[in-house]
C-alpha cells in the first residue's frame, strides 16, 4: 500500500487518506479542510497522528499509512499499512465498548477510558493493507 505522499487526501466517498512511513523526519500539515472540519496530521517514520478540529482521532506507533478512514456516530472504519507492526490508539466516544475487527477477525469487545481513547495492536509487516472495522 502507498503511502500518502499529500500527507491528508479527501477521497471521493468522504473518507480521508492520510500517512507516509517512510519520512524521515516529522512533516506536518495543518488546516486540511474536509467535509466542513479542520485536519492536521503529523507523519514520519515514527508516529502519524490526525486530530479534527482540534480532537484527537488517530495515533499510531511506529508510523503508518491510513486510507479510506471512514467515522461515524457509532465508529469508525480505515484500512492501514506500515512497516511494521504498529500499536494504534483512536480517539471514539468516551467509557463506550466497542467491536474491534482487524483483518476481518474480530479481536473482541473493548472499552474506551475516559478519554474516550481505545488502543490496539495490528500486525503490518509484510501483510501490505489490513483492513480495520471498529463499531459500537
Amino acid at each position: 500500500m502507498a503511502n500518502v505522499k499529500e500527507l491528508i487526501r479527501a477521497e471521493a466517498d468522504g473518507a480521508l487518506s492520510f500517512g507516509d512511513y517512510s519520512l524521515e523526519t516529522k512533516t506536518k500539515l495543518e488546516d486540511f479542510e474536509a467535509g466542513g472540519n479542520l485536519y492536521k496530521v503529523k507523519t514520519f517514520k515514527e508516529l502519524t497522528k490526525l486530530e479534527r478540529d482540534g480532537l484527537f482521532v488517530y495515533e499510531s506507533d511506529p508510523g503508518t499509512a491510513v486510507n479510506s478512514l471512514k467515522l461515524s456516530g457509532d465508529g469508525m472504519e480505515f484500512c492501514v499499512s506500515g512497516a511494521e507492526d504498529a500499536q494504534i490508539t483512536v480517539g471514539l466516544l468516551e467509557d463506550t465498548e466497542y467491536e474491534v475487527s482487524v483483518g476481518g477477525k474480530s479481536i473482541g469487545k473493548m472499552k474506551t477510558n475516559l478519554g474516550g481513547k481505545l488502543s490496539f495492536s495490528v500486525e503490518l509487516a509484510g501483510e501490505g493493507e489490513v483492513p480495520v472495522t471498529i463499531k459500537a
